[in-house]
């Protein structure tokens, strides 16, 4: 059975498969969803970060929630990431939460008590991290613990820094020329050590060598190089898919959105890397928000999509999608999508 977490701006979708088709229920209306994750090796378990109300965990696929012991006075949550392979006390793994300001959170027993992260702030270019719409602050955009080696962190300061810790938070290496600025979503692949894939706003790149040295890929975006979404399928670490857009307005700004979604998938007899536009299935470009790309953890060649016209799920590693078949109101396409999370 796949189960999907979709976090809108005032709520949270639990869509469930089911032999009759997809079931859908709202959770949390009204506590302003910034962030979803699932727990890989405790099967109900998942959480959900506020803006402006705490963190959240559910024991039953989000039927019911309740607060965690998490206090964070004047911040918000921006970010959450659970380790595939660090396990903690009572059977969940490791969990980080990622926050405005810039701090990090992590528990090792299922949300009851925590630890502060914070050093990274004393690397040579905090001085420079800056978010835009937000220029007097910064915060921590995406947590990624490697899925290959414990202890890995790599994380993505919006907008400012690529950062990364070896000691699981105790120390921090800061940032590299010709490396991403403005990461978005960062991911790492159990068939590719050493590999990241970065979507940043100031376009796609890859590193194979953890971070050591950076590519910049971008043929086949044409001027679609503000990348937000990201996922590579979890069988193929060459198959990837990314949402895109020409610039962070048309990205989430309902009045002027304009986004698309890109595939590539390495040839090795043509050798070809450059990226295609995938549209068979999808909403037009032209009014649709930026949108969130998953992977399903267990299927090969399954990805899922969420925009505010609906959820999307491609079996064909991102070559064409279909809508799933469950309601959605008004209400949803006029709000922006915050965050995707799916499990099997």
């Amino acid at each position: 059975m796949t189960t999907i977490l979709a976090a809108l701006e005032d709520l949270v979708l639990i869509v469930e498969s089911s032999k009759d088709g997809w079931k859908v229920q709202e959770s949390l209306k009204g506590q302003k969803p910034s962030s979803l994750v699932f727990d890989p090796e405790h099967p109900q378990r998942a959480y959900c970060g506020t803006s402006d109300n705490g963190l959240y965990k559910t024991d039953d696929n989000g039927q019911t929630w309740e607060k965690t012991s998490l206090k964070a006075s004047n911040s918000s949550i921006m970010s959450l990431s659970v380790s595939p392979i660090e396990k903690g006390q009572d059977g969940f793994n490791k969990i980080f939460v990622g926050m405005e300001p810039s701090i990090i959170y992590s528990s090792i027993d299922g949300g009851h008590t925590w630890e502060k992260i914070d050093e990274f702030n004393k690397l040579p270019s905090h001085s420079t991290w800056s978010f835009p719409p937000r220029p007097t602050t910064h915060h921590v955009r995406w947590i990624e613990p490697d899925v290959n080696r414990k202890e890995y962190l790599f994380v993505a300061i919006e907008a400012g820094a690529l950062i990364k810790s070896f000691d699981g938070g105790k120390t921090w290496i800061d940032r590299i020329l010709n490396s991403p600025y403005d990461t978005h979503v960062l991911r790492t692949h159990r068939k590719s050590p050493k590999r990241l894939y970065s979507a940043a706003g100031d376009g796609y790149f890859e590193s194979q060598d953890y971070g050591v040295s950076w590519k910049n890929l971008d043929e086949g975006l044409g001027e679609h190089t503000y990348l937000l979404g990201i996922a590579v399928n979890s069988h193929d670490p060459e198959n990837i898919v990314v949402s895109a857009a020409s610039n962070a307005w048309q990205a989430h700004y309902r009045q002027g959105a304009e986004s698309f979604v890109y595939r590539r998938s390495y040839d090795i007899h043509d050798n070809d890397e450059t990226w295609a536009l995938t549209t068979d299935g999808l909403p037009e470009s032209k009014g649709t928000i930026i949108s969130l790309i998953e992977s399903n953890p267990k299927i090969k060649d399954e990805f899922y999509c969420l925009n505010n016209r609906g959820i999307y799920c491609s079996k064909d590693s991102g070559i064409s999608w279909d809508m799933l078949d469950i309601p959605w109101t008004k209400e949803y396409h006029l709000q922006h999508p915050w965050a995707l999370a799916v499990k099997e």
